[in-house]
């Protein structure tokens, strides 16, 4: 009995799970979606860190390029045009001019504005500050000075007594007081003597370390029972005459800003009008403002 030759054939099939393979269709689609996100955070980037005029700048850049100023017709594709102001009366161009007109400004505009402005006035109240500061440590110095100069020389030692120093809303103000026996001008002229020649220049040597403008101010004491009208010119004489020594002793003459007289009107004792002690030459030196621009809102 002859043996038959058989092959056995075995067929495995292999089940794929899913719908299979569709193509690469889906991987465009997908791309597309990741630029249109991309785009779109983006925008909400430049919407965030643009300030008004940039986002009014980018609106006028992809807005038309003309306008229709036409008064009829809607402007748009089915909107029309009529020959008078008849017509479809849709928005049309009015639209487009309201979205390109500025903005309000918001509540946070106007804040910063609001702050903009406290920081320019706390800017310029510094500069006040600083220079008020400065102008005291100044005053200050130029007194210690003359009272040091009084002390070092003998000359001027004995005289102390006649120079008063003090600060007034005006500014540093330095008298020169007569004594009883020891008068700075001669009796009822404005002819300085040499007492007071040598204090003025005493004073100018101070003086002439500082910036400030400066005003000399003469007065004469009050006689008992009667008005001497004569005391306005000679107090102002003597003022005049304390100027030309002080400009003669290196102070600058565009520093002088008052030359005056003030008679008895101003006694330096007013208890006592009459006392020697209100002949005196006031020279003060003037509080400067700071320099400042001017403001157009005022």
């Amino acid at each position: 009995m002859a043996m038959m030759d058989t092959t056995v054939v075995i067929k495995k099939v292999k089940k794929v799970a899913g719908h299979g393979h569709h193509g690469g269709a889906w991987k465009v689609a997908y791309a597309d979606f990741v630029t249109a996100m991309m785009a779109f955070f983006l925008l909400m980037w430049l919407i965030n860190t643009t300030s008004p005029e940039q986002k009014r700048g980018i609106a006028d850049y992809f807005a038309p390029a003309s306008v229709s100023e036409s008064t009829s017709g809607a402007g748009g594709i089915l909107g029309g045009t009529a020959l008078g102001d008849d017509g479809n009366k849709s928005e049309g161009s009015a639209s487009v001019v309201s979205e390109l007109a500025p903005e309000a400004p918001t509540e946070a505009d106007q804040g910063q504005s609001a702050t903009n402005g406290s920081l320019a006035s706390a800017s310029d109240e510094a500069v006040r500050a600083e220079q008020q500061r400065r102008e005291e440590a100044a005053f200050q110095s130029a007194a210690q000075s003359l009272r040091q100069a009084m002390k070092d020389m003998p000359e001027l030692a004995e005289l102390s007594k006649q120079i008063l120093i003090d600060q007034t809303p005006e500014g540093l103000r330095i008298q020169l007081i007569d004594q009883e026996g020891r008068s700075m001008f001669e009796p009822n002229s404005a002819r300085p003597n040499d007492r007071a020649r040598l204090l003025l220049r005493a004073v100018s040597r101070v003086i002439v370390q500082l910036p400030n403008r400066i005003t000399v101010t003469g007065h004469t004491s009050a006689t008992p029972g009667q008005r001497n009208q004569a005391d306005w010119q000679l107090s102002a004489g003597r003022a005049d005459a304390a100027r030309a020594i002080i400009q003669a002793a290196g102070v600058d003459p565009d520093r002088v800003y008052q030359v005056s007289g003030k008679a008895n009107s101003d006694p330096l004792y007013p208890d006592d009008p009459s006392l020697p002690g209100n002949r005196r030459i006031a020279i003060v030196l003037l509080r400067e403002a700071p320099v400042l621009p001017s403001d157009s809102s005022l």
